[in-house]
């Protein structure tokens, strides 16, 4: 039995964030109805927003696998009864619709309560509910990366931000909605009371740039990003082997690394030279440190320093292309992939597992993503 088994969740999400914290419910066991607007979910044609003529859209399978898909206009009278019926026999609603948009249709938080006392509403915005901007449209380059200051970490002071991939921010404060949504249904256990679970890109974002926030509001001011040639800590820095494959040691403590480190090199000279000899001394000497070991690293291929560096207890990992990750074997032993069934009448589609598994539990799909309105009929029946 899946720990969600016989809970009801309706979705009105688009894009990323609302429909993978409802997937990741549907994964778990629940009912999940998903609601889209006649023209669909934007994230449908997700690769037809950057110019490919291609149909298939492997992300939003990929957020929206095992649910029920059915199509209502909620600008019309009828399509907000319908609504409004399955929010009657619902555990969970979740949306990323804006504040403002949630109000016009008379779905907001407050509201709902209202009609709904045991529902728990989980609402995942740019920038929450309060405040000036809490209307602003936020994507999670904006209002994860952008707005709490992490792209700004990313690289050197002065240097320009990275590029964004896509839908990492928008999947860490789905994780957190869903968090969120859980403790609701456990207060709700004890005390027959819905809740309002409100979590923002915005937010999310300041809480996984904990570390640097911590440290700027304690000493009012940004700790330093350095290039790879001057890092605070060899030990903690990435390089590259012969064979041009890069990796990265991961020797936090430095006291407690550097002996094996050294060793796996075939330098114990270096574990006696006065510049390197303390962690104190190798923090004053980071550019000779990095050089030598730019160096000695550039000497042989990865997968011969793997095996010197397992020999000897290093802590290390390699800097893997997304080819590698798709065969890792270690992925896979941890079920990060899956098969789920195609959408609508095409192939099986491989792609990555929710983030969290249940001992003896079945973690397979119980179905793809819906077609456009696959579901519509089939759920009027049941609400007749």
């Amino acid at each position: 039995m899946r720990p969600l088994e016989g809970y009801s969740v309706v979705e009105l999400g688009m894009w990323v964030a609302a429909p993978a914290a409802a997937t990741m419910l549907a994964d778990w066991g629940a009912d999940v109805v998903k609601v889209e607007a006649p023209t669909g979910d934007p994230n449908r044609y997700t690769l037809k927003h950057v110019g490919q003529d291609i149909d298939s859209a492997p992300p939003f399978e990929t957020d929206n696998r095992g649910k029920r898909g059915i199509v209502l206009d909620l600008r019309s009278q009828e399509g907000k009864d319908v609504l409004e019926r399955l929010l009657e026999r619902a555990d969970v609603f979740v949306t990323n619709l804006r504040p403002g948009a949630l109000e016009r249709l008379g779905l907001s938080p407050d509201e709902l309560r209202t009609r709904h006392p045991r529902l728990v509403v989980g609402t995942l915005t740019g920038y929450g509910w309060t405040g000036a901007e809490r209307d602003r449209a936020g994507y999670d380059v904006s209002a994860f990366w952008a707005r709490p200051g992490i792209a700004a970490m990313l690289n050197p002071a002065g240097e320009p931000p990275p590029g964004i991939r896509p839908g990492l921010g928008d999947r860490t404060a789905a994780a957190n909605l869903v968090a969120g949504v859980l403790a609701a249904l456990l207060r709700r256990e004890r005390t027959g009371e819905g809740g309002v679970v409100d979590v923002s890109l915005l937010r999310s974002g300041t809480y996984a740039n904990g570390n640097d926030l911590a440290l700027q509001n304690f000493f009012g001011k940004r700790g330093r990003t350095r290039h790879r040639t001057e890092h605070e800590s060899p030990l903690y820095n990435s390089y590259r082997a012969a064979d041009d494959r890069w990796f990265w040691l991961v020797g936090l403590e430095g006291n407690r690394h550097w002996p094996g480190v050294v060793k796996a090199l075939g330098r114990e000279d270096l574990g006696t030279d006065e510049r390197f000899a303390t962690g104190k001394a190798r923090r004053g000497h980071v550019r000779e440190l990095i050089a030598e070991f730019d160096e000695e690293f550039a000497k042989r291929p990865l997968d011969e320093w793997a095996e010197r560096f397992d020999a000897e207890g290093v802590w290390w990992a390699p800097v893997q292309t997304l080819a590698e990750v798709a065969a890792d074997p270690q992925a896979e032993a941890v079920g990060a992939f899956v098969e789920q069934p195609g959408m609508g009448d095409a192939p099986p589609l491989r792609t990555v597992a929710t983030p969290v598994a249940f001992w003896g539990v079945d973690e397979k799909p119980r179905g793809g993503a819906p077609t456009l309105g696959e579901h519509t009929d089939e759920v009027l029946r049941e609400l007749n």
